[in-house]
């Protein structure tokens, strides 16, 4: 179970969060907890950094960075135990995550979860610090996302092949939900199909993780912290094992797709080179929109096309009820 910062802002949600992996633990189940740091602690750091220097030395940014993450675990942990449950935070390096590469963007190299383990067999919830690992005698940080990292590389690691991700949205949307009012939640998506869409500049999830996840047959569940309800199920299909069949599946805005200035607005799913009907549906839309459009990329995953930005959410919008994919009709009483 991974919590990110907006779940745990505050001590209130800190506790209800706690809550969710006791229940889990009470069903039987052996618990490993990833967190984040809570709220904005981490881009709090990073103003606090450029107050003493705007050119902080990339080891010293990493020994600061890495203490949001530990504040993390050390709460979690303490709610646990204050509702009589078992529980121990570990670091990252703690927790037997070795990482190399340069520091606040190492990658993951390996695992080593004897400790993990032996918490696990004694019956206790184990809370590791996200986005960290051991470099050397050093620890070093991830980059944007890294808890997302840590935690599909631990369900990796112990091989639990299923790893929940709980965030303040409640799944994977077929567009921003806060551009189109009509945008449904996907029940479920291939690791294919969501690193095109993060490709794309849906900010869900990091898609090094999503790599990871694919790689190693972890599936993500992308839930909410806030409701019991079921969220998105990213299952790790082998690219064989693809639809041929063109199936839009959901649509990305990135504001800053190209160096032109432009919006980019992208079409992802399945078998969508195959079929050219998919491709000219998106320019004929834009086109009766009275939006200039032009094609930017193509492959049987994507279809990208360039407008002008101020056109981006009307674009947008456009797409999404041309491919049909708005919340589905109410039956007739």
């Amino acid at each position: 179970m991974k919590f990110g910062g907006t779940s745990l802002a505050d001590p209130e949600k800190i506790q209800r969060a706690a809550e969710r992996a006791i229940a889990e633990r009470r069903r039987g189940r052996q618990v490993v907890v990833v967190v984040s740091a809570p709220g904005e602690m981490t881009d709090e750091l990073l103003a606090l950094a450029q107050r003493v220097t705007p050119r902080a030395d990339e080891r010293e940014l990493d020994q600061l960075l890495s203490t949001g993450e530990q504040v993390g675990v050390s709460l979690f942990a303490m709610a646990c135990l204050a509702r009589k449950a078992g529980a121990v935070s570990l670091t990252g390096p703690q927790a037997g995550i070795e990482v190399a590469g340069p520091h606040t963007r190492a990658r993951i190299v390996r695992v080593k979860p004897a400790r993990i383990r032996r918490e696990l067999s004694r019956g206790r919830i184990v809370v590791v610090a996200g986005f960290q690992g051991r470099a050397g005698e050093d620890v070093a940080t991830l980059g944007r996302g890294g808890s997302d990292l840590t935690a599909v590389t631990l369900a990796s690691a112990l091989g639990s092949g299923r790893c929940e991700i709980f965030t303040d949205v409640k799944g994977v949307y077929t567009a921003d939900p806060r551009i189109v009012s009509e945008a449904r939640k996907l029940g479920r998506l291939t690791c294919a199909e969501m690193l095109e869409l993060a490709g794309a500049g849906a900010q869900v999830m990091q898609p090094r993780s999503l790599e990871v996840g694919w790689r190693h047959g972890v599936a993500i569940h992308v839930r909410s912290a806030f409701h019991h309800v079921p969220g998105t199920l990213i299952v790790p299909t082998r690219t064989a094992e693809l639809p041929q069949k063109a199936r839009v599946s959901a649509l990305a805005l990135d504001k800053n797709g190209t160096r032109q200035r432009a919006a980019r607005i992208s079409a992802v799913g399945t078998g969508l080179r195959r079929h050219p009907w998919v491709a000219a549906r998106m320019l004929q839309t834009l086109a009766r929109h009275g939006i200039d459009a032009r094609m930017t990329a193509t492959s049987d995953l994507r279809l990208s096309c360039a407008v002008e930005p101020k056109h981006g959410e009307a674009a947008l919008r456009a797409l999404h009820s041309a491919y049909g994919l708005g919340r589905w009709p109410r039956r007739r009483p």
